[in-house]
């Protein structure tokens, strides 16, 4: 078999491992690279390649800096910084017509800011922001969609455990990659602020107003922020100052939420070690996903399929920009069918070079596939934050809960289309910082 073809042979079998086994994404990538390494080279050379790849990676000094973000997302998670954020939301626009849905969108960006995970943020924000708009009779098809829609804001919002996988696996700028969703990820939350109120004027019973808080206690309610800002002040103006690598920023975030956490005497011994028992499980898994993905990516390259498809791309006559609409579309329906993630790894050995082939600069393509990919996180049949949502909600059927996400694609949309017409949103701000 000729090695295009059995690069192709082999994606064909990887999905099909994702669609209709139970099987690990790392595990099945890891496994499709190594049999496909080997049909191309032979045994003895996989064996090899496995030896030194997994070394490589789980002695990589780079790759710490995905652990550290998790720890400060958990700490923060466990010391309650969600909850006190929602209240400071919550006083300052809950009696707006469907600003209990507002301030949770809010309050999910703040979460997302600090904890870089959409799954985090969805179960967290679930347990919080659901009761509360069910008291006071919010439509479950509003209150499901914008917990879940405005919980995929993490992996936008910096810091992003998605940005620090596209960093790591491109060889691009992790602190330029977060400068630059910087600006998108508050423009999709202002989107979805957009939608709640059309919604709300629309069907003015889905978002009754709630009592006006009074000025002290929205003024009593600004420290619940005050966390959150720090943390994110701390993070981004260490790398914006030149401070911290992102490994360092990561680092001092981790301590400095440990540090707050402690002096406001709201973590436990208890909960502590629950989020550092967090941290290792979900960084485990990451860390076997980016195995096998750099596995993968190695089976790929000994056949060449990356640069054989950024040649013929490029030797097209089809504008630059159908080019990169074919790769939107074909993130946004990837992402419907596997983890956002796991698609990211496996596609980018062969698009990054395709794009930059085609000119397009790399801080951009991450920026807008990371925005492509992560409608998957609400869109039917995967999903995983639409279906995190309705496991806390069970009440809600299923359908309610996906017609509610739906409501939100439209700021998805228009937020891709802006990047694509005016790149600056995602590269004036890193050009500011230098």
């Amino acid at each position: 078999m000729e090695p295009g073809t059995l690069a192709l042979t082999g994606i064909a079998v990887l999905l099909a491992l994702f669609l209709f086994t139970r099987l690990p994404v790392g595990f099945a990538m890891g496994m499709v690279g190594f049999a496909g390494f080997a049909a191309v080279l032979g045994p003895k050379a996989a064996l090899g390649m496995l030896g030194t790849e997994v070394w490589n990676v789980f002695s990589s000094y780079g790759l710490t800096v995905i652990p550290l973000f998790i720890l400060m997302g958990q700490i923060c998670f466990y010391s309650g910084v969600n909850e006190r954020l929602y209240t400071t939301a919550y006083a300052w626009m809950g009696h707006i017509r469907g600003g209990l849905a507002m301030a949770t969108v809010l309050a999910c960006a703040g979460f997302a800011a600090i904890c870089g995970s959409n799954t985090a943020t969805a179960a967290t924000m679930s347990t919080v922001a659901l009761p509360q708009m069910r008291k006071y009779k919010y439509s479950p098809v509003l209150a499901t969609g914008a917990v879940a829609a405005g919980s995929t804001l993490g992996v936008v919002i910096p810091p992003s455990v998605v940005l620090l996988i596209i960093g790591l696996q491109t060889g691009t700028s992790i602190a330029r990659l977060f400068w630059a969703s910087l600006l998108p990820g508050m423009l999709l939350a202002l989107l979805f602020l957009l939608v709640v109120a059309a919604a709300c004027r629309l069907r003015p019973q889905w978002g009754p107003i709630a009592p006006r808080a009074s000025l002290g206690r929205r003024l009593r309610a600004l420290p619940g922020a005050l966390e959150m800002l720090a943390l994110f002040g701390l993070v981004m103006g260490g790398l914006f100052a030149g401070f911290f690598t992102p490994t360092e920023a990561g680092a001092a975030g981790a301590a400095a939420a440990l540090l707050l956490s402690a002096g406001t005497r709201r973590l436990s011994v208890r909960d502590f070690l629950r989020a550092v028992t967090d941290t290792i499980k979900v960084s485990s898994m990451i860390m076997v996903i980016i195995l096998g993905a750099v596995i993968l990516g190695r089976f790929l390259a000994v056949t060449r399929l990356p640069y054989e498809a950024a040649a013929y791309v490029s030797a097209l006559q089809a504008p630059p920009a159908l080019v990169v609409l074919v790769i939107c579309a074909i993130y946004a329906l990837g992402g419907m069918l596997m983890d956002a993630l796991a698609l990211l790894l496996v596609t980018l050995p062969i698009f990054h070079p395709v794009a930059l082939a085609l000119g397009f600069d790399p801080i951009w393509f991450g920026v807008v596939i990371t925005v492509v990919t992560t409608m998957g996180a609400i869109t039917p049949p995967v999903g995983v934050n639409t279906f995190i949502v309705a496991s806390m909600a069970p009440e809600v059927p299923m359908p309610k809960v996906f017609l509610g996400v739906s409501l939100f694609m439209a700021a998805y949309l228009v937020c891709v289309l802006l990047l694509l017409l005016v790149p600056d949103l995602a590269l004036w701000l890193p050009r500011f910082v230098g």
